[in-house]
């Protein structure tokens, strides 16, 4: 038997394009011999469809794509992911086309409950998996995480899962293994059809496999991009056709993901341009950098905004970064709107000190003029800001917490120097300058970063820990032997949920980015460490 492997970018909500690709590539696998061909889970509707499915209609016109689709399947079977509505009842099923109909269906059992996805809302469980007979072997048929608790008492002689499993870097390498181990203790051949591309913060990166029964990982569609796979079945006998191993570049693969997060987000939802505030710091430049790969240099421009308390050479490396890439930059000095600002508050501030108070309207000043060239010219803005200063609140809102799409908000910022030293790898991009410097807002004479947060190294481990790892105080405190710090920052990260809440989608590569990620109430309890301090800014 020839399978198919088809692993596809649907568009979520766009069924009419969901159902050309589709049949465009049942035609494929038919010409490539193919008797059977597998689709990632829900591919009709695109994933995940969310509120789209409390629409009658937009079921409706699921049900008559699962129609069109089928006409498609004569001489070939193929299995596709769509929900299916019984008595009011919503289910995320498994469809076999084949020669024009719906020969059998398999609903989803194993729905997922969590921050990404909240499956509960939308559907109903499903019973345990279903076994369909084709070409004389006994295929169970799977979606999500349903593969990881076959029962095998029907004794089926392969699994198919449909899967729709979104990148991160911390569970890249690990996925497969656990594949591996399970389909090990099943001792039949499997084969997991997911998804390659972003739906607006998630990313999804392909890498779909074929596994034999000993767990060797035979056949695997490469990250990151559409691809078909057609092999027999005869080919997962136990380790006759290893995969080559190959060493897992973590940077690379996060630097491929923010790639096609940016990529599919414009072009799923109609831009074609971007801009950005340069500011002659390492987030901004990485982020051009990402940008003008994922659009095209000619499709991104920046502004560089200067105030009193920019140095030279921020502007001499920004311009520099500009030209080695080919994207369009204009210099405007924000000095003469800052004064103007000043002298209206001055009435009120009489008396009063400088403080942050003055930095944020610089901060402010620099959004309106990139929001004032996004209107004008059509381009989205994109946020530069990165995951260790989101997390403490260390941004403006409505200034360079702007955006309509957060970039690097999931990436910490030792990660960031590691993405521009991947930049970098064969020739200089980013200027040297750019990455040795110290970092800096530059709101206020000779500040740093490191006047109101750790070093980065210290920060992001306790981060890590907290977000990530979910550890408690008193463990992150043990680990790394900085009580002080430790408190101070979860006072910070508890105090400035309200700042995250408001910011831009954040293309997701860890299993905890704020917003899709990791939802927390924003009028919680707070821990007994927190004690409010400061003023938001």
């Amino acid at each position: 038997m020839r399978i198919s492997m088809a692993q596809l970018n649907c568009h979520a909500g766009n069924i009419n394009y969901n159902k050309s690709i589709i049949c465009s590539a049942i035609r494929r696998a038919k010409d490539q011999g193919a008797d059977l061909v597998a689709f990632p889970e829900l591919s009709v509707t695109g994933y995940p469809p969310l509120g789209l499915l409390h629409s009658d209609d937009f079921i409706e016109q699921c049900s008559r794509a699962l129609i069109e689709i089928a006409a498609e399947c004569s001489g070939i079977t193929a299995i596709v992911g769509a929900p299916e509505a019984v008595w009011k009842k919503l289910y995320n099923t498994a469809y076999v086309l084949s020669e024009g109909k719906i020969v059998f269906t398999a609903r989803k059992a194993m729905l997922q409950a969590n921050d990404i996805f909240n499956e509960y809302k939308y559907f109903e469980q499903g019973g345990n998996y279903s076994v369909f007979h084709f070409k004389g072997k006994k295929i169970a048929l799977t979606a999500g995480d349903d593969l990881l608790d076959v029962s095998m008492f029907q004794k089926p002689d392969m699994i198919i899962n449909l899967a729709a499993i979104p990148f991160s870097c911390t569970q890249a390498a690990s996925r497969t293994d656990i594949f591996s181990v399970r389909v090990r203790a099943y001792g039949v051949p499997t084969v997991v059809v997911n998804y390659a591309g972003a739906s607006a913060e998630l990313i999804f990166d392909g890498s779909s496999v074929a596994i034999a029964p000993d767990g060797t990982v035979c056949k695997k569609l490469p990250p990151f991009e559409e691809a078909m796979l057609t092999f027999d079945t005869d080919e997962l006998a136990a380790g006759t056709a290893a995969c080559a191993d190959s060493n897992v570049n973590h940077t690379g693969l996060m630097h491929d993901a923010l790639i096609l997060g940016i990529k599919d987000y414009f072009r799923k939802t109609g831009f074609s341009e971007a801009i950005l505030g340069l500011s002659g710091g390492i987030d901004s430049a990485v982020v051009l950098c990402l940008a003008a790969e994922a659009l095209g240099a000619a499709s991104v421009r920046s502004l560089l905004m200067p105030s009193r308390y920019s140095s030279a050479h921020s502007i001499d490396d920004s311009t520099k970064l500009s030209e080695r890439l080919g994207t369009r930059y204009n210099i405007i000095n924000i000095e003469k709107s800052f004064c103007t600002i000043e002298e209206g508050l001055a009435p009120l501030f009489t008396g009063k000190a400088e403080d942050a108070t003055e930095e944020n309207i610089q901060a402010r000043i620099r959004a309106v003029f990139l929001m004032a060239v996004s209107n004008k010219s059509g381009c989205m803005l994109l946020n530069t800001s990165n995951k260790s200063e989101a997390a403490v609140g260390y941004g403006t809102l409505y200034g360079d917490m702007a955006g309509s799409l957060s970039v690097i908000g999931d990436v910490y910022k030792t990660d960031v120097y590691k993405l521009a030293a991947y930049i970098n790898r064969d020739r200089e991009i980013i200027p040297a300058n750019i990455i040795g410097k110290p970092p800096s807002a530059e709101l206020r004479p000779n500040q740093l970063d490191s006047d109101s947060l750790p070093a980065y190294n210290l920060l992001d481990s306790i981060l890590c820990r907290y977000i990530e790892q979910q550890m408690p105080v008193e463990e992150i405190v043990r680990h790394t032997g900085n009580r002080e710090t430790v408190y101070r920052l979860v006072k910070m990260i508890c105090s400035t949920e309200y700042k995250r809440y408001q910011s831009p989608p954040v293309l997701m590569v860890s299993a905890k980015a704020s917003g899709a990620g990791r939802r927390i109430p924003l009028a919680a309890k707070l821990p007994v460490a927190y004690q409010k301090t400061g003023r938001p800014f």
